[in-house]
């Protein structure tokens, strides 16, 4: 027999069970008979590293697909990563400017090479890190959002939607983010709330000393003002209308428009209006045919067109141009003021509104061709757990905004349009696909010569959009693409793969990638992309602060799992984390984690340090404490069964860990366990040994999703194993009927050995002490079916019936029956009777609490039936253990 360690070490056995379960193919996944089960990772971006948030949401990943392996289902989690565009393009920028070298003295081409470069050295970095935390996935299936197969997908993808005509090109106003110089969308800005300034700005009225004043938060877009805006209706400026003002400093005359827009009651009641840097100005602007000046640079300073302050940054000119305004006399006061500040979810600069040409998907026109993208969430054909989340899905789905999809970027797939030297352009796959659109296009007008539509127009320049697309326009595909749809829509393993089961991922992502997979699925498979939505809640600390590295309060996570172990560190992560609910961690829960593993590899010590009679049968009590625990674990079985079927987590941690730690090991072991005798090696019957073997693999078969590598160590050294065997491909356990009236009557029984345990502990009387149980009445049935084992875990000398209270004997009820500890001659019986007298007080202040609710007209006209019911009974037990308290005092001698 191997050798068993005294204390669990999962430095030897973490990688030992991962490069054995790689070997073997553990994770590997082919289209066969079985049912299919299948997840796709959260593609993580290509610059990350391990944090918390993945930590809980690859454990959860985890946890859910080797269930279902172990369910026999053929289980699928397809691994990969994200390109992601702005955080990828700023890590290659800064490693060329460590070198020396600029962005714009590279080629495109060389640039993207540089970029291929850091990728794979840096890219795989989180994937390997996962592995360390367990993670089961198929790793021969992991993808990438630029593999060549991949871009193909985005750029065909494009195209279709196009033609289609839910993609267009337009002017807009966009989210600029200056530091990362390029359009953002709008789910991909943050808004915060900031301390900011109101400054109050007099303009002079044009041929008059009156002067007009506004309100605003940005004073160095003074220099793009085209108009002020004022309410028609408004009495205090009927004297304004068809009159213009002075743009401070450069002296632009500017028009005063009306419109009622504009709001009586707030601010001055007078609004700038600057069309280049305001959404709600551009559209005024429209509407009055204002001119559009756009004084600012893509890097946020500012250009030739703001006449002043030229080349110096937007932040810096407020700050200066508001101390000239002062200076000059044109402010008339400056107010602290709260405001919503957008910033870039990447690069955290202010972000921009601007007014640019970009790519954008018709959202109103997507989700109207393909209203089941609403509907199916609603109607639960999609679940969201919690469902919660399904109302902020509809209102997002309701108030649905186009999505500018194109970024200012070279690292992504680019664009497949094509543009010639006159402004128009074509959307195709090649610059000759390109080029052949484009002779059409001017045979029709008669620009160009028939006979070149024949040599497909190779002689006509074009010149490829220089943008990308926005990551999450690629990563919408990835429950299709990594299963090859692109190449064959209807290929083997999209059939069987597709759609897949259950994802796992943050709610702050449901808008930016959950519902446009939903959008893709439908589009392109005319199904749901998967069943089942699990929405992680965000990790902070335990007083409630997100972690990050700004706060100093987030761990790396691989010294935690070196320090407490993978398992411990999945237990700690799954401990308090319902689902869509944020978790406050604490690392003590890790070193709980830890602690139960230690808990479970000392129970199996104990286990194997004894010695087997296999020609002895089963004691009694052995025999009911085999028939108790095959009841409690498959009253677990059935329980674990529908807390994950309703994707409650943390409840189901939670009912493995009460079975393996109290019902198997604080009560079960107990039961069973030899008697020692002191020089003598404990000898248990062979009956017994082998039904707690087979509850040891079924407990730890139940506790592998959350600990795959202590149960597949302990699993191992119960017994020989052939090569390829291993827990995790062994059989979930099935739910056999129960007793319910067994599993009562244990719970009585528990109550009694308690309260034995808690009499001794309270009289500070040693565990070997023999004490006397008397049970008033004969002992029935139910109760002498456990007999045995009170005795044993009582270390009692006797269990006998009595008509009459026991004198000078500590008393108490469990279940409807009543109890006698009689007492030792070292029990201080004035100190009991002190203390029952103290219980008696105790109770009877419960009693006139509820007597007094029982007792209100209002409570009772109000209350539900079920609440009347409770407090009935509370009101009999209280009186039921007062009348018992009084006798057993009245007994004291």
């Amino acid at each position: 027999m191997t050798e068993i360690a005294k204390i669990y070490d999962p430095k030897l056995t973490e990688d030992k069970w991962y490069q054995q379960w790689l070997a073997n193919k553990c994770f590997a996944s082919k289209p066969d008979n079985r049912i299919p089960f299948t997840i796709v990772i959260p593609p993580p971006n290509v610059t990350g590293v391990l944090h918390m948030g993945h930590m809980l949401n690859n454990t959860i990943q985890d946890v859910l697909i080797r269930k279902a392996r172990m369910e026999g289902k053929n289980a699928c989690w397809v691994p990969g990563t994200d390109h992601a565009s702005i955080a990828t393009e700023a890590k290659v920028v800064q490693m060329l400017r460590d070198q020396g070298i600029k962005k714009s003295d590279l080629t495109r081409d060389e640039f993207i090479q540089h970029a291929h470069i850091w990728k794979d050295k840096y890219g795989g970095i989180i994937l390997e890190q996962l592995k360390k935390l367990g993670a089961s996935c198929d790793w021969d299936r992991t993808d990438f959002t630029m593999n060549d197969h991949y871009t193909e997908a985005v750029i065909d993808v494009f195209i279709d939607l196009y033609e289609k005509g839910l993609i267009y090109r337009g002017l807009r106003m966009i989210n600029w983010d200056p530091a990362g110089k390029t359009a953002l969308s709008d789910e991909e800005v943050l808004h915060t709330t900031e301390n900011s300034k109101l400054y109050y700005v007099k303009y002079k009225i044009v041929d008059s000393n009156d002067f007009i004043t506004i309100a605003t938060t940005r004073p160095e877009t003074i220099l793009a003002d085209t108009a002020i805006c004022i309410n028609p209706t408004d009495e205090r400026f009927k004297h304004l209308h068809g009159k213009k003002a002075l743009v401070p400093f450069i002296n632009r005359e500017i028009p005063v428009i009306l419109d009622e827009y504009v709001s009586i009651e707030f601010g001055t009641g007078c609004l700038k209006v600057t069309p280049a840097h305001d959404a709600n100005d551009y559209a005024l602007g429209q509407k009055h045919g204002l001119e559009v000046i756009d004084i600012l640079n893509e890097d946020g300073t500012l250009n030739l067109k703001a006449q002043l302050y030229i080349g110096q940054d937007r932040f810096e000119v407020r700050k200066q141009i508001a101390k000239d305004l002062e200076a000059a006399g044109h402010i008339a006061k400056v107010e602290e003021y709260q405001n919503q500040v957008g910033r870039s979810e990447r690069t955290n600069a202010i972000i921009e509104p601007r007014l640019s040409l970009q790519w954008f998907v018709d959202m109103k026109k997507f989700v109207a061709k393909n209203p089941q993208v609403v509907t199916d969430v609603v109607e639960d054909k999609i679940r969201f757990h919690p469902p919660k989340f399904k109302n902020t899905y509809k209102h997002w789905m309701d108030n649905i905004r186009d999505w500018c999809i194109s970024r200012q970027l070279w690292w992504g797939q680019r664009i497949p349009a094509w543009y010639d030297d006159k402004g128009n352009f074509y959307v195709a796959k090649t610059l000759k696909e390109a080029q052949k659109l484009a002779a059409y296009d001017r045979a029709k007008i008669k620009e160009h010569p028939i006979e070149n539509i024949y040599n497909d127009g190779e002689d006509i320049v074009l010149k490829q959009d220089e943008d990308v697309v926005d990551t999450w326009f690629s990563s919408w595909l990835w429950p299709l693409e990594v299963f090859g749809w692109n190449k064959d829509k209807e290929n083997k393993e999209l059939k069987y793969y597709y759609p897949t089961n259950d994802l796992v991922t943050a709610p702050e992502i449901m808008f930016f990638w959950v519902m446009r997979m939903i959008m893709a699925g439908y589009e392109y498979k005319g199904e749901k992309p998967f069943s089942n939505v699990y929405f992680t809640g965000i990790v902070r600390d335990k007083i409630g602060r997100k972690m990050s590295k700004q706060f100093g309060n987030s761990p790396d996570p691989l010294e935690l799992m070196g320090k407490y172990s993978a398992d411990g560190v999945r237990v700690g992560m799954l401990l308090s984390s319902p689902a869509g609910n944020d978790l406050l961690f604490d690392e003590g829960l890790c070193e709980q984690g830890r602690n139960f593993a230690n808990k479970v590899w000392n129970a199996f010590r104990l286990v194997k340090g004894w010695d087997v009679d296999k020609k002895a049968t089963a004691s009694e009590g052995n025999k009911q404490a085999i028939a108790w625990f095959d009841n409690r674990i498959n009253e677990s079985v059935t329980e674990l069964n529908d807390l994950y079927a309703k994707f409650r987590m943390n409840e189901a941690l939670h009912t493995t860990y009460k079975l393996v730690w109290d019902d198997f090991c604080a009560w079960y072991l107990e039961m069973i366990k030899p008697e020692y005798t002191e020089g003598k090696t404990s000898v248990i019957d062979g009956e017994t040994y082998e039904a707690t073997l087979i509850y040891f693999e079924k407990v730890l078969k139940l506790m592998h999703p959350f600990m795959p590598f202590i149960t597949e160590e302990i699993w191992h050294l119960i017994k020989d194993r052939k090569d390829n065997e291993f827990i995790m491909l062994s059989e979930w356990p099935v739910a056999k009927e129960t007793s319910p009236a067994l599993l009562e009557q244990f719970k009585t029984t528990e109550g009694v050995i308690t309260e034995i345990r808690n009499f001794r502990s309270s009289k500070g009387m040693s565990p070997k002490e023999k004490l006397q149980l008397f049970v008033k009445g004969e002992p029935n049935i139910e109760q002498k079916v456990f007999v045995p084992i009170v005795k044993k875990l009582g270390n009692l000398i006797g269990l006998d019936g009595t008509d009459v209270k026991v004198e000078n004997s500590y008393g108490f009820i469990s279940g409807n029956t009543e109890y006698f500890i009689p007492f030792t001659a070292s029990v201080d019986l004035k100190a009991e009777s002190a203390r029952i007298q103290k219980e008696i007080e105790y109770n009877q202040g419960f009693l006139k609490s509820v007597m007094a609710k029982l007792g209100n007209e209002k409570f009772m006209a109000n209350a539900k039936p079920e609440v009347v019911v409770i407090e009935t009974k509370k009101k009999e037990d209280a009186e039921s253990k007062i009348k018992a308290l009084k006798e057993q005092l009245g007994s004291l001698k």
